[in-house]
């Protein structure tokens, strides 16, 4: 095992055992999404349906040596295209996930989003970054920094929400939440810390259910226990949350890039509250980064098959 991916080695071994999770791979036309597809096939995460121009396709993977035997392609004219294709994929039922492939993200998720025909579900769509940091003991939810710009109260309940039941379906034996601000008290010249109590008061309500959660935290005193000692913090969250929520997606991208160029942490990424789990992957993503992602969602789809067969 490498210990630097240690946490994502151990989440990508028990996704080995389950089945391999039916994969739309959107507008895979580039070395990099489409060896990503393939590697996480190879290790029995997905079974990828290459939805894309099948020429363009076959193209690349004879280019870069890349063997796509025994995948399914759907040959589509162009990435727009692609993304509705892969939405329909889901809406057949051949398709459990969806994965970016070489297109904008905004171009997926447009499709994914669509009032109609899209994946839509009475939740808000938000993202969660799994990450992997170096010298923490455990991986760190962090949402959302990649698609709700300056969500409302209301869309925060979502964003939580989903952020709760994905710490569920990694099977967190307690999922710990810290809403964080740039301080740990209430003040009204600050409408994070005011949003952060109420989100508390809504957990408190049970319109939010599933986890500990807590705020206004600074993020010193979310995840250093000392710090929150030294402020006289009493929670069971503050210096050992799990999952942070961050105000908005400024807050949120620059917190969860701070901590993979400047302290090495690695970013799976999953979009959450479609019908269906997205795979939010970046050229710049590293191999384990991007298998870490399937993992991810593979995980997701085996929680919402275990959620069905108790409510059905």
């Amino acid at each position: 095992m490498n210990r630097e991916h240690e946490k994502y080695d151990r989440l990508i071994d028990y996704c080995r055992s389950l089945p391999p999770l039916a994969t739309a791979v959107v507008h895979p036309c580039d070395r990099s999404s489409l060896e990503g597809a393939l590697q996480a096939k190879t290790l029995g995460l997905i079974a990828p349906i290459l939805v894309g121009p099948q020429g363009r396709i076959e193209e690349i993977a004879e280019r870069e040596d890349l063997d796509i035997t025994g995948c399914a392609v759907e040959d589509v004219p162009h990435s727009h295209a692609a993304a509705a294709r892969a939405v329909e994929l889901v809406r057949e039922g051949r398709a459990e996930a969806l994965m970016k492939g070489s297109l904008h993200t905004d171009e997926l998720m447009g499709a994914v989003v669509s009032r109609e025909g899209g994946l839509r579900t009475a939740r808000r769509v938000s993202h969660c970054f799994v990450m992997d940091v170096p010298g923490h003991e455990s991986a760190l939810i962090i949402t959302d920094a990649a698609i709700n710009i300056a969500p409302t109260l209301a869309e925060k309940g979502d964003i939580l929400q989903n952020a709760i039941d994905l710490g569920h379906a990694l099977r967190l034996p307690e999922v710990r939440v810290a809403l964080l601000s740039a301080m740990e008290t209430v003040n009204p010249k600050v409408p994070s810390t005011i949003e952060a109590a109420a989100l508390c008061k809504m957990v408190d309500r049970r319109q939010i259910r599933g986890a500990l959660v807590d705020g206004p935290l600074a993020l010193d005193n979310a995840i250093d226990p000392e710090a929150a000692r030294i402020k006289g913090i009493v929670s069971p969250v503050a210096g050992r949350a799990n999952v942070l929520m961050v105000p908005d997606l400024e807050a949120g991208n620059m917190l969860a890039k701070s901590l993979s160029f400047l302290a090495g942490a690695d970013a799976a990424g999953i979009v959450l509250g479609a019908r269906v789990p997205v795979i939010l992957t970046s050229r710049a993503d590293s191999v384990i980064t991007r298998l870490a992602s399937c993992a991810v969602a593979s995980l997701v789809a085996e929680k919402r098959r275990e959620d069905a067969r108790v409510t059905g």
